[in-house]
């Protein structure tokens, strides 16, 4: 019998240490021809997703699969994400989470059918050979549209619009 991976006993335990602690719980996930997300928001074959409860429904976090469904620019659409696409789960308020080392990549995403909007999205470079401490820096998510936040300001005081950044922490 094939051991299966501690990550996502590992994504399940940081989802519900952010639920616990108030945090709005983000995953960074490469896009490949397996993921099923709005293509619009992917940007460098990458997206960050937020998985609150609030702008989630039917939120499952299996062994192989995240899935989910949510509202992008008002239209419902069923997301899933293959557990060994997901770079990192973070807390959007203070950035502390795990980055993970993803497989080889493995083509075009899927398009879920949503409008297109342009929005920023954190990038994540995984390495190494298991998971990372990390923390990064707070940023704009594709999220269900009825959470009405305003991303918190960059380095350089600039509200949103640019791109956040994982740390390694040792």
């Amino acid at each position: 019998m094939q051991e299966i991976s501690t990550k996502p006993y590992l994504l399940r335990a940081l989802y519900e240490w952010c639920t616990d602690n108030g945090y709005t719980p983000h995953i960074a996930v490469r896009v490949d021809n397996q993921t099923r997300v709005p293509r619009q928001f992917v940007r460098d074959n990458e997206i960050v997703l937020n998985i609150s409860f609030e702008a989630t429904s039917q939120l499952q976090m299996g062994n192989e699969w995240v899935e989910f469904s949510a509202r992008f620019s008002g239209k419902s659409h069923k997301i899933e994400v293959p557990v060994a696409n997901v770079l990192a789960i973070y807390a959007r308020e203070n950035g502390q989470g795990m980055a993970f080392p993803v497989e080889s990549a493995g083509g075009e995403a899927t398009d879920s059918g949503a409008d297109a909007v342009d929005e920023p999205v954190a990038p994540v470079k995984a390495g190494g050979t298991g998971p990372r401490a990390v923390e990064a820096e707070p940023v704009a998510a594709a999220k269900a549209e009825d959470a009405d936040e305003t991303p918190p300001p960059d380095d350089d005081g600039s509200k949103g619009g640019g791109r956040g950044h994982l740390k390694v922490v040792k």
